[in-house]
């Protein structure tokens, strides 16, 4: 080492002279110990582990129920297929110009022309005085029908809700008006139909026009509990009586689920494949990465897609509010109790702290249980799952799914199909798409997937729950 000879500067008052190499200086000459790229946006994924998937060799799943309505009890039923609501057309025997008509074709060429209308808390379907020309049919939710009290002043005179029909009369002559205001009290699904296209039908189908001024009751085939038709037995018999003959009908258009992809197009530089791949391989690690990235996705879209997610697949009669808003322990049990064997509720975390404070409102403890090794809170002995994906409206509203899953039990499934080419993990595979003239290798990046529902009452979902903290 070379000495300077000469005078030094001296030190300034506190300082000491260095004696050893600084570790700034000798890190250029050690290797540092790393970690593999961390992501922030990782959830635990508790539904898509949950799930029992089921393999779709053909792409499509289709979902075979028996037929199931009601005739004669004064309510509607509805069919849902994602976001979208029709009405069975049979059942628009329960409006009272067509109670008793039985011609297939002219329903279901007027259950075609309903149109589907949402409306926000507050907003007015119909209004009084005005002339009515609709038929409505409240497919979900709460109408309040509003007229004036015996002071003039505005006042509730009824209210409807699922299933119900206001204006049938439309149908006999759009002569006359609405003879109270009909306003949302919650967020509504109404169909209706504009007395135009009834006309329209009408002209096509002579019985029918011939019949909307009759108002009578026919009978219908026997239903068991569950509304489906019912299947004649006879058990108990003596002697040898004639055996009921029967079948057990179907739906005439059974619900099918086409599998949902996403995708993505992962580029990486040649130069970055092929140089700096120690201690860890570049392209595996981006790889990697994206594969999270598209999974979160994936149980996003389990949850919230308009054509399968599990908010908007659930049946209107599976959905039930809060009685005073936040999650407590008698909401939880009315949705325990709408169905058998729910093996799973899923929640936002900030729900589940939600029903936590209920819990401790009421001097209650809601218990736990170990699943795969984790213990997780339960309520009932039902895993309660947090589940980030399911939304919280402007910060203060979410829902709480409940559910039964497997195709043994007629519950929830989730939809793949296994064996794609290039796959790396079941229903996702990464395929070469080559290099281009920058250098860049392309690797398309897909998984496929969806969910069905095999009767409606394997999904529940416990609407309006407020999360919001409250003094």
């Amino acid at each position: 080492m070379s000495v300077e000879t000469g005078t030094a500067p001296a030190a300034g008052a506190g300082e000491r002279e260095q004696q050893s190499l600084g570790t700034a200086a000798a890190r250029n000459l050690t290797t540092t110990t790393k970690s593999e790229p961390q992501m922030q946006g990782i959830s635990s994924r508790w539904l898509t582990r949950m799930l029992p998937w089921v393999n779709v060799p053909g792409g499509t799943y289709r979902v075979n129920r028996r037929l199931s309505y009601v005739l004669g009890d004064g309510r509607v039923t509805f069919v849902r297929t994602g976001a979208q609501v029709r009405v069975v057309p049979a059942e628009l025997g329960e409006l009272p110009p067509l109670r008793g008509f039985a011609d297939g074709s002219a329903l279901e060429a007027l259950a075609a022309r309903f149109e589907q209308q949402e409306y926000a808390p507050g907003q007015v379907i119909a209004a009084a005085g005005r002339p009515a020309d609709h038929v409505y049919l409240v497919a979900h939710g709460k109408v309040e029908q509003i007229g004036e009290g015996p002071y003039g002043d505005e006042t509730v005179v009824g209210l409807l809700a699922d299933g119900d029909t206001f204006g049938g009369q439309v149908l006999a002559g759009p002569d006359g008006a609405w003879e109270f205001t009909a306003r949302a009290a919650t967020s509504t699904t109404v169909l209706a139909l504009p007395h135009t296209a009834y006309q329209e039908v009408a002209a096509r189908h002579g019985e029918l026009r011939a019949h909307v001024d009759l108002f009578r009751l026919d009978g219908h085939l026997p239903l068991n509990a569950s509304g489906e038709a019912e299947i004649a037995l006879s058990s108990g018999h003596v002697g040898e009586p004639d055996i009921p003959n029967t079948f057990a009908d179907y739906e005439a258009e059974p619900r099918e689920y086409e599998l949902s992809v996403a995708q993505t197009v992962l580029r990486v530089h040649s130069r970055v494949a092929d140089l700096y791949n120690q201690p860890m391989n570049q392209t595996e690690q981006q790889l990697e990465l994206t594969v999270r990235a598209l999974r979160e996705r994936q149980e996003h879209e389990l949850v919230n897609n308009r054509d399968f997610g599990l908010l908007h697949n659930a049946d209107f009669d599976q959905r039930i509010s809060t009685r005073s808003g936040p999650p407590t322990p008698d909401d939880l049990d009315e949705l325990l109790s709408m169905r058998r064997d729910t093996r799973f509720l899923f929640a936002h975390p900030r729900a589940i702290s939600a029903f936590g404070r209920e819990c401790s409102k009421r001097g209650l403890y809601f218990g736990s249980i170990d699943l795969g090794g984790h213990h997780l809170p339960a309520w009932r002995g039902v895993p309660l799952l947090p589940c980030g994906k399911i939304p919280v409206s402007e910060g203060r509203t979410s829902s709480i799914i409940a559910m039964r899953t497997g195709e043994d039990d007629q519950g929830v499934i989730g939809l793949y199909q296994t064996g794609i080419p290039d796959e790396i993990e079941p229903g996702l595979n990464v395929r070469f798409m080559g290099i281009n003239e920058q250098a860049v290798i392309s690797y398309l990046v897909s998984t496929y997937y969806s969910a069905a529902v095999l009767v409606p009452d394997a999904l529940g979902i416990l609407e309006n729950v407020e999360v919001s903290r409250r003094d």
